[in-house]
């Protein structure tokens, strides 16, 4: 009689089963990959961005001097700062294409020179431009950095100051309209500082007393011209640099000959 043994079995152990049963290294690696991947990329472009920004300010700025150095020869022969042509220098230097494509927003109506003056009791150009740099991210391109470059640059004007003392009296200066005499013929009231803007910009430009801009009688007749001429005295706005309303006729006479009339408040005895 023969006796029956159980047969042996033997089990097969899945050698690839017990390996997706973990996370293994190669899976740890794709997960930090992919975490780490997108702050990698948004670092490099805030990056970019920032030299971007630094480009556009060195740009910016290079042309804002170039156009002052052009407008201090100009006002060699007409004493007033042109914004037109400021402008229009600027953009030439930066070139048109470059400011279009550029994170400045409105590209190259974006940036103004508002504020630019000259003033002649000085001789100095004041430049002042300011334009908005817009965010580059989904969302968020209505948000943008106002950035602004102001400098001083002395125009190409000689002077020499003439002697103030004669052997008969001290020399003063008058106006045909004025009331008072003035010892320096620098004085403020004597030198009017003459802005050339576009009309289009008057209603939310004031004077020095915060008061606005009317036409002037003598110029103006009808509308005004796609620029105008303005004081930061004055409170008037003239189609012609050659109005009256913009000249003083300053006549230097000797103290001892002025009669009814009081010294300046800036710049009298």
């Amino acid at each position: 009689m023969k006796m029956a043994y159980p047969q042996e079995q033997t089990y097969r152990v899945n050698s690839d089963r017990e390996q997706a049963s973990g996370p293994g290294p190669k899976g740890s690696m794709t997960v930090e990959a992919a975490l780490t991947i997108p702050v990698f990329l948004f670092a490099v472009l805030c990056l970019i961005y920032l030299l971007e920004v630094q480009a556009i300010r060195i740009s910016v700025h290079s042309a804002a001097q170039g156009a002052a150095k052009n407008a201090a020869e100009d006002i060699v022969t007409i004493p007033v700062l042109n914004l037109f042509k400021f402008k229009s220098d600027m953009v030439k230097m930066i070139s048109s294409e470059r400011l279009e494509g550029s994170i400045i927003e409105g590209g190259q109506s974006g940036i103004s020179c508002l504020g630019s003056i000259y003033y002649p009791s000085t001789g100095e150009i004041h430049v002042y431009v300011s334009y908005k740099i817009r965010l580059p991210f989904p969302g968020f391109t209505h948000i943008g950095v106002r950035q602004r470059d102001r400098f001083i640059v002395k125009a190409w004007t000689g002077y020499q100051k003439p002697d103030v003392e004669e052997e008969d009296g001290k020399i003063v200066y008058v106006t045909d309209t004025g009331t008072v005499y003035h010892t320096n013929y620098q004085c403020s009231y004597l030198q009017l500082s003459i802005r050339f803007l576009p009309s289009t910009g008057l209603s939310g430009i004031r004077n020095l007393g915060g008061a606005r801009y009317r036409s002037c009688e003598k110029c103006v007749h009808g509308s005004a011209m796609a620029g105008v001429y303005v004081t930061d005295s004055g409170n008037r706005y003239h189609n012609s640099l050659n109005c009256s309303g913009l000249k003083r006729s300053i006549r230097a006479v000797k103290k001892s000959k002025v009669y009814g009339k009081a010294p300046c408040s800036r710049c009298g005895d």
